[in-house]
């Protein structure tokens, strides 16, 4: 396991990430099984969150149960596929705050390019999570961390269905820092900057645009 980076072979993490890779896999598919994989990966990512106790009452009598510690969590979505895991991890954890990072790459630098940028307050007390359904190049991924570190973040997650050995060696050298956690890390990217094999552009086929 190379350092910082998990990958969660849980059976329906796997099952629904190959399903996702089909080709003939709809739109409407698409969209509902990335929503499913990023509850299942968030359980991951959340597995250390910090705790504390406090007093209830149940049907029986009062204790002291386990309760969520700290302020509430700042998830970041990297516009536009990042929104198809954003909506899957707010089903789980409802009450976190929410960020977006715009960034396009363009096709001919692949180089990433922002146009918009807007983050919780109070970003260096709060664990962030950065969500983007591929780690392919790295850059767009390298430079939203880049964004938020400026605005104060300094407790770095980052969420991706599926990474390229390119992506994350770029990544882990600029941020050695942050932990990725993803479904797969496939076997390179191609001369256009796609992941291989992957599943195409999450954008395209979440969202059903060319």
């Amino acid at each position: 396991m190379t350092h910082n980076l998990t990958i969660v072979d849980h059976p329906l993490v796997q099952h629904k990430l190959t399903l996702m890779r089909k080709v003939e896999t709809s739109t409407a598919e698409f969209r509902q099984l990335l929503r499913e994989i990023s509850q299942l990966l968030a359980f991951e990512i959340t597995r250390d969150l910090p705790m504390t106790e406090t007093e209830i009452q149940t049907p029986i009598q009062t204790m002291q149960a386990p309760v969520l510690d700290g302020k509430k969590l700042a998830l970041i979505s990297i516009l536009r596929a990042g929104n198809g895991l954003l909506d899957g991890v707010l089903d789980l954890i409802p009450s976190a705050r929410v960020g977006f990072v715009g960034l396009y790459r363009d096709e001919e630098t692949l180089k990433p390019v922002e146009y918009y940028f807007k983050a919780p307050s109070n970003l260096e007390n709060r664990r962030v999570i950065a969500v983007d359904p591929m780690l392919a190049t790295g850059n767009s991924s390298v430079a939203a961390i880049d964004k938020l570190k400026e605005a104060g973040a300094k407790d770095i997650d980052f969420l991706c269905l599926l990474a390229a050995p390119e992506g994350v060696a770029r990544m882990q050298e600029a941020h050695p820092d942050v932990r990725i956690v993803t479904a797969a890390v496939d076997e390179r990217l191609n001369e256009n900057g796609y992941i291989i094999p992957g599943l195409g552009d999450a954008g395209d086929r979440m969202f059903g645009t060319k």
